[in-house]
């Protein structure tokens, strides 16, 4: 992926001073109940599976509201200068490019996330975030939150490497983003708090497999706009995307693989949904909430 060179985004946040809001301290409180190890290892599994914010997932798990806590703190908007954070700004500078023209031609004003780098723990708007969950999206202050060391997690627990499997997992995150501005996430958390657990799931699952396809569209039209993959890139999200699968998940955790469990999908789920979206680019092709087979 020739990224170098490239614009930069001016809606990152750089929080990695050492002060991110934490310290350690008694886990994440839930609804005013403690969470289980065994509900957090889920949360973990779900976000590292680059899904919606894994508090939510607790949420889910436990029956119950998370509490807010205080918002992040006020950090201007920066250019890092070193390498990994630089190229995080030139993704997120090419999701607004595409994102702001694809809204503008369907008659829409694109609104661009902030983007906060943190290491630790961090305050968001949706709770406290911490660098074991893997990055998150927050439609409480619509920000992408990410600890840069997940992406050695990525590359050496996960088995996925590669500059545009790093990519994919910013492009998913901003697709949960798209689905804000569009209403959609308000819909689908209002629904999942009236269903059963199994019911939530599958919802969840639709909403992952969009933001997959989302990505794909993103994919699409960024190689459009600056023919900047190379040989293998593609086949970099693709390898990411199976290996954070659910069943692949839980068969790595040395778990049975419960399909009524799952979040976000299956890895053939999650590759064929991320090509749906890259094959026209067309967000029209991304309608998991009516589509009869996922």
């Amino acid at each position: 992926m020739k990224w170098e060179g490239q614009r930069e985004s001016d809606n990152v946040e750089d929080a990695r001073d050492g002060d991110g809001g934490g310290g350690g301290g008694g886990g994440l409180p839930i609804g005013g109940r403690g969470i289980g190890i065994g509900g957090i290892v889920v949360a973990l599994l779900a976000s590292w599976a680059f899904g919606i914010n894994p508090l939510t997932v607790l949420s889910v798990l436990d029956g119950s509201t998370v509490q807010t806590a205080p918002g992040p703190r006020e950090v201007a908007p920066s250019h890092p200068q070193d390498e990994p954070a630089k190229f995080v700004s030139v993704v997120l500078a090419d999701t607004e490019d595409v994102w702001n023209e694809i809204f503008r031609a369907n008659g829409r004003q694109y609104v661009a996330p902030k983007l906060r780098l943190f290491s630790g723990q961090q305050p968001t708007a949706c709770g406290m975030g911490a660098a074991a969950m893997g990055p998150f999206y927050c439609p409480g202050d619509a920000k992408v939150y990410i600890d840069l060391s997940f992406y050695q997690t990525l590359r050496d627990r996960l088995g996925a490497p590669g500059d545009f499997a790093q990519a994919y997992v910013i492009a998913h995150e901003v697709g949960h983003h798209v689905q804000h501005l569009l209403g959609i996430s308000e819909k689908v958390d209002s629904a999942r708090r009236s269903m059963s657990e199994r019911a939530a799931n599958a919802l969840s699952v639709r909403v992952e497999l969009q933001a997959d396809c989302l990505a794909g569209v993103w994919a699409q039209h960024s190689q459009q706009s600056k023919g900047w993959l190379e040989a293998g890139d593609i086949d970099e999200a693709l390898n990411a995307a199976s290996k954070i699968g659910d069943d692949t998940l839980q068969r790595g955790a040395g778990r049975a693989v419960v399909p009524e469990s799952f979040t976000h999908g299956t890895s053939e789920q999650r590759q064929r949904w991320f090509k749906r979206g890259l094959a026209q680019g067309d967000m029209r092709d991304c309608d998991t909430f009516t589509a009869k087979q996922l």
